[in-house]
């Protein structure tokens, strides 16, 4: 009879700090409210390393279409954009309270 082998569980590999980071940067930027503002504050946590946080500001400072302003009261960063040629901007919902044309009559 032949054994069949164990099959190994995967385990899960724990993210690196700079993937926290990056992830957490990017969740931000993403957000809908810093993409209808066109701006996002990021601070740097307790949890993030000397090495991480400089080496994310560093690359956000060097991407095209991005301004970057360090916040030296909290040691934050802003960061602020203007749309893409190809950027549309969502729809918005009407206002119920305005009229869309005056009735017929």
């Amino acid at each position: 009879m032949v054994q069949q082998g164990k099959k190994k569980e995967a385990v899960p590999k724990p993210m690196s700090a700079m993937e926290r980071l990056s992830l957490r940067v990017s969740s931000m930027i993403n957000h809908p409210i810093a993409q209808e503002r066109r701006e996002v504050r990021i601070h740097r946590l307790d949890t993030d390393g000397e090495r991480e946080w400089s080496e994310i500001v560093s690359a956000l400072s060097e991407a095209d279409g991005i301004e970057l302003a360090h916040n030296h009261e909290d040691a934050s960063i802003t960061l602020r954009w203007e749309p893409s040629a190809d950027d549309e901007r969502p729809a918005q919902a009407a206002d119920p309270f305005e009229p869309e044309e005056p009735a017929p009559f």
